[in-house]
């Protein structure tokens, strides 16, 4: 079926735009944002995704204002669509690896508003995610990343909050992943993480003196994946991470930290050594759909009929229990938390803001140490 992005000159295989190279049904596309107060007390996310072999375009946003978490989550049939609005949220780029218009309707759901979204440097690639599980392809995708600044307001619970050139980053997903659309099939034993163990440490951040992305993923005694680059405003001198080690310090009883220290060896030999402290709430992704997200518990991709949307608000204030509208609690592992940075590049230092994603589950892999960062 012919779209308008059939009248552009960048096809790349001899069909038309409203379907992918692969039947796979997890095959997504996706937008990601986040913006933070500089002191933590706001922190708003905004995700859109495109499944094109579920036929689903969803999206979902949430912002927390004095340690409660206001959700909204939303779906429809993409049925050809091309368009990049779904219910009340509609996510349009201004010029393409630089700006967008982010706007949330208002209706009978919280939160609703307007961003601007700039860049303020260039969108960094990270290397390649490819693994395969029992012979299967698992996971074949790609994703930028990049850092920029948000203006606008956005309203819910009865506050409006206004912000001009707040700390920003986003990044944009797509190819093959687990946990999209469908549960994974079994294919052979699974080793419970009880036994393997993992940890995952994403980190975006901006100092006065350099910005970038460092992501490490470590299973048990696999190898791990490492990615990452780290650009320099003077001279814009751009880094890529060859190896990164991680501490954490965490609240006492959770798997949610407190502080954390990231050290990242650059493949010229340099050392980056980064000190991260918690600020405000963490952000529960589950309401923003990830994890098992939306009532149902199927997460992102899920077919939910032509049209669908609701909207809760919960309690986040404590480092790892959520606390929902009916009173019952749960410790949630995907947490993303806004964090203060202190940087030290070979003995230059520079502070500034940054967005981490840390979840530790199962037996402490070797790659992670517990201890109070320097």
């Amino acid at each position: 079926m012919l779209t308008p992005l059939d009248d552009t000159l960048w096809h790349q295989l001899p069909t038309t735009f409203d379907h992918v190279w692969t039947s796979d049904p997890r095959f997504f596309d996706r937008y990601w944002f986040a913006i933070y107060a500089e002191d933590g007390s706001v922190a708003i996310q905004i995700t859109m995704g495109a499944y094109r072999n579920m036929n689903v375009l969803d999206a979902g946003a949430v912002i927390i204002i004095d340690g409660r978490q206001h959700n909204l989550r939303v779906s429809r049939a993409l049925d050809g669509s091309v368009e990049t609005v779904c219910g009340p949220i509609r996510i349009r780029p201004i010029e393409p690896l630089k700006s967008f218009e982010i706007v949330i309707e208002p209706g009978d759901h919280a939160p609703h508003g307007r961003i601007v979204w700039e860049c303020v440097e260039p969108a960094r690639e990270e290397h390649p995610h490819f693994n395969r599980l029992h012979g299967r392809v698992v996971e074949d995708y790609r994703r930028f990343d990049q850092i920029g600044t948000a203006s606008g307001w956005l309203e819910a619970g009865g506050r409006r909050i206004a912000f001009e050139r707040w700390w920003s980053c986003r990044d944009h997903s797509w190819g093959v992943r687990r946990g999209m659309g469908v549960p994974e099939p079994v294919t052979g034993p699974k080793v419970p993480l009880a036994e393997k163990g993992h940890v995952m440490s994403f980190l975006f951040f901006s100092t006065d003196a350099m910005s970038g992305h460092l992501l490490f993923s470590g299973r048990g005694d696999d190898a791990p994946y490492t990615t990452g680059v780290v650009t320099e405003r003077a001279g814009e001198r751009v880094h890529h991470a060859a190896r990164i080690a991680l501490a954490v310090e965490l609240h006492s009883g959770t798997r949610r930290f407190r502080r954390a220290g990231v050290t990242a060896t650059f493949e010229d030999g340099r050392t980056l050594r980064l000190a991260v402290e918690a600020r405000g709430a963490s952000i529960a992704m589950q309401g923003l759909g990830y994890s098992g997200g939306y009532s149902d518990g199927k997460g992102l991709g899920a077919w939910r009929g032509t049209r669908f949307l609701e909207s809760d608000t919960w309690d986040v204030s404590h480092p790892s229990q959520i606390v929902y509208p009916d009173g019952t609690q749960k410790e949630h592992w995907h947490r993303i938390q806004p964090v203060a940075v202190a940087a030290d590049l070979d003995g230059t230092a520079s502070r500034g803001t940054g967005s981490m994603t840390l979840t530790i589950a199962g037996r402490l892999p070797e790659h992670l140490r517990l201890e109070s960062p320097a």
